[in-house]
């Protein structure tokens, strides 16, 4: 069994912190964006839509060029330059009295992201060789920083406020920074070159174009998963507040026991991944999450509906890191950055159109009816996943994790 060296385990250590402490600041400021831009700025509700499509374009844009930085230059750098840029677009908004400093923030915070959640998931990608659970403990890192730092936060807002409240997510941002900045360098423990910057022309295009060609198969499925997810999980929001009647905090005690799953499970279930195979285990927990999107239609109160969501994220706790772990291997040493780089556009792509669907379906359907389409997403997702998995090449049977 190969070994991680010390500064291995230091420079994954130091990356699982950083996405704690990002993964809830991210999360606290998705929801209360919205409602700190009606309530603190008064912008219209055109002008809110307005101001989430900025941040949104600026991070889809971003997506790309961040994975060719990561592959270019040190992966820590570029991750914490992000981490740093997001903390000043939250403490923009905290100082912002107007609209135009509202929809600069959101473009620095759109940037910002990009840069942080490529190049971070490439460094956790570093070590996939040796280490196959690396996915797995980042979908650990991120969920449990989401709710470690979300519950107090909304806590907090009715006290402190809403400036003082995206303070102190700058401040979790600038530590995210830090914990990046004071892991080891690449070069301290590896001997891989880093793709000279001056590489361009062509040839890099070529090569750029025949990474999107290989990957597309399962980026066609990540796009797929994440727009059932975004859509039965803003669906189960409106469904909530319309029909039962439930505050904000209800809300989040409906979402929370999912949300805890989802940052247990994934590396016991990548334990099922390495024993049973790719191919099997995500075409079962794909269908799995279908039929819990389906059983959503029918479930009569909030305490089904909460103990359906557990499911649906024991489901998502494992598709989810997978999908990162095979975009990973598939795009090997050299292209890992601009892989996940193209895999997070995918997955903001599929959020997008999962979002944007929601709203719609629920106004002018049903919930049954648009529980019905997001079960019938998943199961597309499950029908392509071994046809993806089998063109890609990718290992069914990932190693153990090392020295764990």
């Amino acid at each position: 069994m190969v070994r991680r060296s010390a500064p291995h385990r230091s420079r994954q250590k130091h990356t699982l912190t950083a996405a704690t402490f990002l993964g809830g600041s991210g999360a606290a400021v998705d929801f209360l964006l919205p409602l700190f831009a009606g309530a603190a700025i008064g912008l219209t509700p055109s002008q809110i839509g307005l101001l989430l499509a900025l941040e949104v374009a600026a991070s889809f844009a971003m997506r790309p060029v961040a994975g060719s930085l990561a592959d270019r230059f040190e992966r820590r750098g570029i991750a914490a330059a992000g981490a740093l840029l997001y903390g000043l677009s939250c403490a923009g908004y905290a100082m912002t009295p107007e609209v135009t400093g509202a929809y600069v923030a959101a473009t620095v915070g759109g940037i910002g992201g990009a840069l942080l959640w490529v190049a971070l998931r490439a460094m956790i990608g570093e070590r996939m060789a040796e280490d196959s659970g690396s996915f797995a403990r980042l979908a650990v890192a991120e969920e449990g920083g989401s709710w470690a730092v979300f519950v107090p936060i909304l806590a907090l807002v009715g006290v402190l406020g809403y400036e003082t409240v995206f303070f102190l997510l700058a401040g979790l941002s600038l530590i995210g920074a830090i914990a990046l900045l004071t892991a080891p360098r690449l070069s301290q423990i590896t001997s891989r070159t880093l793709i000279d910057p001056g590489a361009e022309g062509d040839e890099a295009s070529r090569s750029e174009a025949g990474l999107l060609r290989r990957l597309s198969p399962m980026l066609l499925t990540v796009a797929l998963t994440m727009t059932a997810e975004g859509l039965i999980s803003l669906l189960l929001l409106l469904h909530l507040q319309q029909e039962f009647a439930l505050d904000p905090w209800q809300i989040g005690l409906v979402f929370l026991p999912g949300g805890i799953v989802m940052g247990v499970l994934p590396p016991f279930l990548h334990g099922l991944v390495r024993r049973y195979g790719r191919t099997r285990v995500l075409a079962l927990a794909s269908i799995a999450s279908a039929g819990f999107a389906f059983s959503l239609a029918f479930a009569p109160n909030p305490i089904v509906i909460a103990a359906c969501w557990i499911l649906a994220g024991a489901a998502w706790a494992v598709v989810i890191p997978e999908h990162q772990a095979v975009i990973a291997e598939a795009s090997g040493e050299i292209s890992l950055g601009r892989g996940l780089g193209w895999y997070e556009a995918a997955a903001l792509l599929g959020a997008l159109l999962g979002t944007g669907a929601a709203g719609i379906l629920y106004e002018h359907g049903s919930w049954r009816i648009a529980c019905l389409v997001a079960a019938t997403v998943i199961l597309a997702g499950a029908v392509l996943v071994p046809a993806a998995l089998r063109a890609l090449g990718v290992t069914q049977h990932p190693q153990r994790v090392d020295g764990q």
